[in-house]
């Protein structure tokens, strides 16, 4: 006796939401040479943003130290978006921001902390804070672009790439440091 087996129709969408995963757009990355231009376009994006976010936060910040490393690090910014603009050039693209909304999502933090904050030692901790929070996401981001254009054989970006890591991490250091020493106890 034979039984009748009535086949469903599946498509990748389909197969895809039952796995729990998102399916990708029509212009999605397929290969990591993609991505890594992708993630370039983001960080692009965010390092201009970060050109514009940074003199609010030193002009919100009341400690001496704090206000240095933040004028310092607007420096270097002004420098990895330079960076980042040699590295397209490297890949033959014109340099283009696409937005990042994890940095707009971590200003606007930066941006109510210091609106919900009075003036001094704990907006200045809230300062650090934010900043600490932004430069955690660029050492992510620098990382995985290094990785990616060690990969890719892409050795001109990758120089770049790790110098602005370089500077990310000591910067995010520093803050530490700041915090360590003075900030966080004078907030308390």
């Amino acid at each position: 006796m034979a039984t009748k087996t009535t086949a469903k129709k599946t498509t990748s969408k389909t197969v895809a939401k039952k796995a729990g995963k998102t399916p990708a757009k029509k212009d999605a990355a397929k290969q990591l040479k993609d991505l890594f231009e992708d993630s370039l376009k983001d960080i692009y994006w965010a390092e201009k943003a970060l050109v514009k976010a940074l003199p609010k936060m030193h002009k919100n910040a009341t400690d001496k130290k704090l206000k240095t490393a933040i004028e310092k690090h607007y420096n270097e910014t002004k420098v990895h978006v330079k960076r980042l603009e040699e590295c397209f050039s490297a890949l033959g693209k014109k340099a283009q921001a696409k937005k990042c909304d994890a940095m707009q999502g971590l200003l606007d933090e930066g941006k109510g902390i210091m609106e919900e904050t009075e003036a001094g030692a704990v907006r200045d901790a809230g300062i650090i804070s934010a900043a600490q929070k932004v430069e955690h996401y660029e050492i992510a981001t620098y990382g995985s672009l290094a990785a990616y254009a060690k990969v890719l054989n892409e050795k001109d970006c990758l120089k770049n790439l790790l110098a602005t890591l370089t500077e990310e991490k000591k910067c995010d250091q520093l803050l530490s440091k700041i915090a360590d020493t003075a900030i966080n106890t004078k907030a308390k």
